[in-house]
Parts: structure tokens; sequence; C-alpha cells
């Protein structure tokens, strides 16, 4: 159901699916900073916690091929409603968790929800759009993930200082029950017959090829988040660091900010301008990461890294919706959120690995080196003239996405 060129796209379908994609990923950020702490009181070591973080990506990896092969029996309104409800269930069930057979079990459950309701919130949204505000429109949908998400850490935290994980997990539940309804608020048109009759022939694609570049691009920077999303709170417990909190704050209101700018420049310009300046950043806030004695530092530090994740996952995602016609956006999704995934999952066991053996310092700084490959294989594609601007087969295929 896209809308038409010169309406605005600020429909009740887009607004509901901001609203609950961001209550998703706030409850997402309420675990992160938390869990690995849960994974700490059961006696799990750094490399267990990595596969702890691991199996949920892992999982919702596998689950997103599988997305548009649900497309051809059902609408995607209630495939989406299923994967929050799935998430909705295992986040109440992780109070139950006893020892990390159980944890690696309801993580598991988790990420198949996750993987299937973050694909589907994207390419729903994304439906809304007209196309040539694919980026701005994007930008505008992280905008609202990006809000809940500053404030879910700090929101962790603080319930689980004040109650216990318990509470923590149960106030995460009722959240996304809340994201649950507003899914069965979206106007969608039923699935007939002959849209099925229509669909694509049924396969398990794992990954569409004309976003492979995109996407392996993304696979570096989640290797690099990784290490942010499951190890901070442990190193600044280690440094004597009080609280991580306003670090994901102020990264996340950094990221707000930097948004709405770096999808115009998207539009206007192409990928490569966004994503070599923040790539310099990311660099920065993590060296800063690394060397972090006190919550001032690592508060400084969150500036760049926020500047920098808010301006690269929008711009490369956005990047892929533009290179695909609006039918093969579950493909596209699922191949990029999969190599994203593959990196965060992958990357956690990998510097999980590195920090036994050596030091929190030494990881964030080993990390760097994906960052440089990030920023090399841009540039070579920018010397061939294969990233800026958008060709006009490109252009082409966006401008039929947008009937």
């Amino acid at each position: 159901m896209n809308i038409s060129n010169g309406k605005s796209f600020w429909t009740r379908n887009f607004i509901f699916l901001l609203i609950s994609n961001a209550l998703l990923f706030m409850v997402f950020e309420m675990l992160t900073p938390t869990l690995p702490l849960l994974a700490e009181s059961l006696g799990c070591s750094p490399s267990q916690i990595g596969l702890v973080i691991g199996a949920f990506t892992i999982s919702a990896m596998i689950a997103r091929p599988f997305c548009s092969i649900f497309t051809n029996f059902i609408d995607k309104k209630y495939i989406l409603f299923i994967g929050v409800l799935i998430t909705m269930l295992s986040t109440g069930s992780y109070m139950v968790s006893t020892g990390i057979g159980i944890l690696i079990t309801l993580r598991l459950i988790h990420g198949f929800g996750f993987g299937i309701a973050t694909t589907y919130y994207v390419t729903l949204a994304s439906e809304q759009l007209p196309h040539n505000q694919i980026g701005e429109g994007m930008g505008y949908f992280g905008i609202g993930e990006t809000i809940c998400m500053s404030i879910g850490p700090m929101v962790g935290i603080a319930l689980l200082n004040k109650l216990n994980f318990q509470g923590l997990f149960s106030f995460g539940a009722i959240i996304l029950l809340i994201a649950v309804l507003l899914i069965l608020g979206i106007d969608r048109r039923a699935v007939t017959k002959k849209k099925l009759a229509k669909s694509k022939k049924i396969s398990y694609k794992l990954f569409e090829k004309r976003v492979l570049l995109q996407s392996f691009l993304i696979f570096l920077i989640g290797v690099v988040v990784s290490g942010v999303m499951t190890y901070l709170t442990l190193f600044a417990k280690q440094q004597g660091i009080s609280t991580v909190a306003w670090f994901f704050f102020i990264a996340a209101i950094t990221g707000i900010l930097i948004r709405v700018v770096s999808g115009k420049m998207f539009d206007e310009k192409g990928p490569l301008y966004v994503l070599i300046p923040s790539a310099i950043c990311l660099i920065i806030g993590i060296v800063l990461i690394a060397y972090s004695r006190s919550e001032l530092q690592l508060n400084i530090a969150g500036i760049f890294y926020g500047v920098a994740f808010g301006s690269i996952f929008p711009a490369i995602q956005a990047w892929v919706l533009s290179m695909v016609p609006v039918e093969d956006r579950e493909d596209a999704m699922s191949t990029f959120l999969s190599c994203f995934d593959i990196g965060i999952g992958g990357g956690a066991i990998f510097l999980g690995i590195i920090v036994q053996g050596t030091s929190y310092k030494t990881m964030y700084l080993s990390s760097i080196i994906f960052i440089a490959a990030f920023l090399a294989l841009i540039i070579y594609l920018d010397k061939f003239k294969k990233v800026l601007p958008l060709t006009q087969d490109e252009k082409a295929i966006l401008s039929e996405s947008g009937e």
C-alpha cells in the first residue's frame, strides 16, 4: 500500500509501525546492558556470554530467509504479529532462567521472533513511502526506534537496581504487548487467492545477490557493534565506572540528531558522503571507549559512537531498499539484517575469545580492523564509480518500487 508522490508519508499505518517498532527496540535495549549481568550471575565466562548473545543473532539470521516464504500463505501484518508475540513471550520467560542451557534456549526463541519482526517492520514501513523519500522516510522511522533505544538501557538498569530481573522482564513483556496491539491496528487488505496465485515461486533464499555488497558492509559494522552491545557493561564494571546508561542515552540522542540530516544527504548525494565520515567517527568512538577510565570519558565516546551508528545503519538500509523492487524487499532486508546478525553473533563470540585471552581494551582496539576494512571497501568501490551516485538502473528500480 504505497502512497503516491506529493502526499505525506505520515499515515496511520506508518505511525503505528513506527511506534510498535520503537517499542520492540526499547525492550531490546533494556536487555542489552542487563542480560550480560544475568549471564554473569549464572556463572558464565566472557566467551559463554558471547555465546548467549550469538545464539540470539544466529537464530534471527536463520528466521529471516523464511520471511518471503511466509508471505505466500499469510499477510505480512499477521506474520509481523506472530514475530512480536514470540518476542513478548520469550522476554517474559527470561525470569525462569536458572542456567546457561535455559538462557540459550530462550535466546534462540527470542531471536527467531525478533528476526521475523524486524524484517517485516522495515518492509511494511517502506511500502508506505514514495520512491524519492525512502532515505528520509526510513530516517524518521529509525528516529522512532532510536528515541526508545535512548531510554531503553536507562530503564533496564533502573528496573534492575530498584526491582530485580523478574521485574525487568515483566515490564519488558508488558511493553511488547502494547507493540502487539498496535500491529492489530494496521489497515491491510486481505490476501486474496488471486494474489497468492501471482506470488513468486516458493524458495528458501538465504541471500539476495543484488544487495550482497551492502550486506557485507553492515556485517563488518555488526562485528564492531557487538563489542559495545555485549561487553560494555562488564568493561565499565571492571574500570569502576558506575553506569553505562548515559553512554547509551547520549549515543541514541546523537543518533536521532544525525539521522534526518544523513537521510536527506543520502537521497541527494548517495551513500558515500554518509558512510565515510561516519566510519571515521566510529573509529574515534571505539578508541575512546578502549581508553575510558571515567564516566565522562565514556560519555564523550558515546557522542562519536552515536553519530556513526545513527548514520551508517539507516544509510545502508535505505541503500538496500533502493536496490530492489518492492516485491523483493523481504529477501533484500532478510539478507541485510542476516548479515548484520552474523556480525553481531559471530563478533560477540570472536571478541569474547579475545577478551578471555587478553583484555577488554585489546578487544576494542582489535575491532577497529573491521572498520578499516569497511572504509577500504567503500573507497575502492568509489574509485570504480560503483557507489556514488546511484546508477540509472538503481534509480529505475527505485522509481518502479514507488508505484
